[in-house]
């Protein structure tokens, strides 16, 4: 096809379906020379990005990668994840993320259930090469497996990439397939964290892909002037999708960062202007107390996002004050709603901010089904979603599929919550965390909420542990802030002072650091385990 100057228009540049291959060519047709992705070895622009994509998506095909086909990424944020993970869509394949932290039993149980035929794999990370320690015979359908350098000096895996990469003469083949894609495809599956029990592969589509991380940039008032460090590993949906996918459709600019460091990550703010940091609420208490935050202009910074059933309301006023960060808000989204469901608006104040996670977006309607917990608080109950973001299902697994969406379409999420007022969500627990003490429901996050509030405490986390009498009681696993000093009684008398005594905790356990997911989530059975 050619326009009336007489240039020739890729199918994909003249119907512009709702897919990602379509999404990439035209915002590199909007901003050719605007830089994409930056990183301390590379900096490619969004045509540059589009060249690299195309090639790679042409060496796929050229090593059997058919439509439909999975790819697994198992490497932390360099700008090969990005390259790979839209190549693999751009091929018409499954991008399929795997935790840098999987151990190689737990990585093969994915690979061999997705059938992928490709695995783009890092070379060694954090002192262990986990690609190294699969065993390949146990994998039949895995023909290739290319390394991607995550540190200075790994040639080995940067010839392996640029071996690859060398592949993709037929880019032509590349475009042909890209062009076929449509938005009710599968474009990923993301594997749950699995705490309880068999990890679960969650489909999505192109549209659900694209439109749910849209609908997250609007509240972010996201433009192609931003600069987003991207602290989130990309194989959880807040990397992956509300990082690559949103500022894909944006034109910001994304710099990614292989872990977090404090000092690093001012660092890269200062030099590169950062404007939008999303992140656990870990990731911001680490900064406002770091000996040397002053040392860095972090002016910038003008937008951040983060989740927790616990924020602290003065964390969100000290992010506003003391980094001066414009909007803050907060989100709530599970795998199983394309990473998205419910977030704060730019006018919310910061009470709302912190105790709530906002409004349904994304097409989402939100219900709480009080019948859950047994309806003795009518407007706290399991949280529903329901929309066009809903998940198409999980892989291989109608039972629970069916078990998680019911016959009307509303997923359940499994977390506890209630609204406000204003119609905003606040997620009070887990259905598997509560427990019942002396007969009486206790969410734990409520009590997490009076133990973040008591001078210096730093995050806190409860679990119920059992007990004789009262059946179970709650114990708190409290990390104390730099210089503080507390001790257990002090902790309990505190929390007493404003809690129902079957709420407050019976035993406090000080430790370093609370164990959290990708997500920033306190993992919980982890905690259940050290007891």
């Amino acid at each position: 096809m050619t326009t009336p100057g007489g240039q020739e228009r890729s199918d994909l540049e003249s119907s512009q379906p709702r897919t990602i291959p379509a999404t990439l060519h035209r915002i590199a047709g909007e901003f050719p020379d605007r830089a994409a992705v930056v990183t301390d070895d590379r900096v490619l622009t969004y045509a540059g990005l589009k060249d690299e994509v195309r090639q790679a998506a042409a060496a796929m095909i050229a090593l059997g990668v058919g439509p439909g086909d999975c790819v697994a990424i198992w490497s932390p944020n360099t700008w090969h994840w990005v390259v790979a993970s839209l190549a693999t869509t751009y091929a018409g394949g499954v991008v399929v993320p795997l935790n840098t932290r999987y151990t190689a039993s737990e990585a093969t149980d994915i690979l061999a259930r997705t059938k992928a035929p490709l695995l783009i794999g890092m070379g060694e990370f954090l002192g262990a090469d986990r690609v190294g320690e699969l065993d390949l015979g146990a994998l039949p359908d895995l023909r290739h497996v290319v390394r991607v350098p995550v540190q200075d000096g790994d040639a080995d895996s940067a010839a392996s990439w640029d071996a690859f990469i060398a592949r993709g003469t037929d880019v032509a083949a590349a475009d042909a397939r890209a062009a076929a894609v449509r938005p009710d495809d599968v474009s990923d599956i993301l594997f749950t964290s699995g705490t309880t029990g068999r990890s679960k592969g969650v489909l999505c589509a192109h549209r659900q892909s694209l439109d749910a991380p849209a609908a997250w940039a609007d509240c972010a008032e996201l433009t192609s002037d931003d600069r987003y460090l991207c602290i989130n590993p990309f194989f959880h949906n807040f990397g992956y999708k509300a990082g690559i996918l949103t500022c894909l459709q944006r034109g910001a600019t994304l710099i990614p960062q292989l872990t977090f460091d404090p000092e690093r990550a001012m660092r890269a703010v200062q030099e590169h202007r950062i404007t939008v940091l999303p992140g656990p609420p870990t990731i911001y208490q680490t900064l406002l107390d770091h000996p040397k935050r002053a040392e860095y202009d972090l002016t910038s910074l003008r937008f951040a996002v983060t989740g927790a059933a616990t924020i602290p309301v003065v964390l969100i006023e000290r992010m506003q004050s003391e980094l001066d960060i414009d909007i803050v808000l907060t989100a709530y989204g599970l795998t199983e709603a394309s990473g998205f469901g419910t977030m704060c608006r730019s006018d919310d104040d910061a009470v709302t901010v912190a105790t709530t996670s906002g409004r349904p977006i994304a097409g989402f309607e939100l219900r709480i089904d009080a019948a859950s917990t047994g309806g003795d608080e009518p407007v706290s109950g399991e949280v529903l979603l329901r929309g066009p973001n809903v998940m198409l299902g999980y892989l291989d697994d109608p039972e629970a599929t069916a078990a998680a969406i019911d016959a009307d379409g509303w997923l359940h999420t499994g977390d506890i919550g209630n609204l406000d007022e204003a119609g905003n969500l606040r997620i009070t627990d887990r259905l598997k965390d509560m427990y019942i003490s002396g007969g009486f429901n206790v969410y734990p996050a409520e009590v997490e909420q009076v133990l973040a509030r008591i001078d210096g405490v730093a995050e806190a986390a409860v679990i119920g542990v059992p007990d004789e009498r009262m059946g179970e009681v709650g114990k708190a696993f409290v990390v104390v802030k730099p210089g503080a000093e507390l001790d257990e009684q002090s902790v309990i008398a505190s929390a007493r002072e404003h809690l129902a005594n079957f709420k407050t905790p019976r035993a406090v356990a000080f430790v370093d650091a609370l164990p959290r997911n990708a997500g920033g989530k306190v993992v919980k059975p982890q905690l259940r385990e050290m007891i």
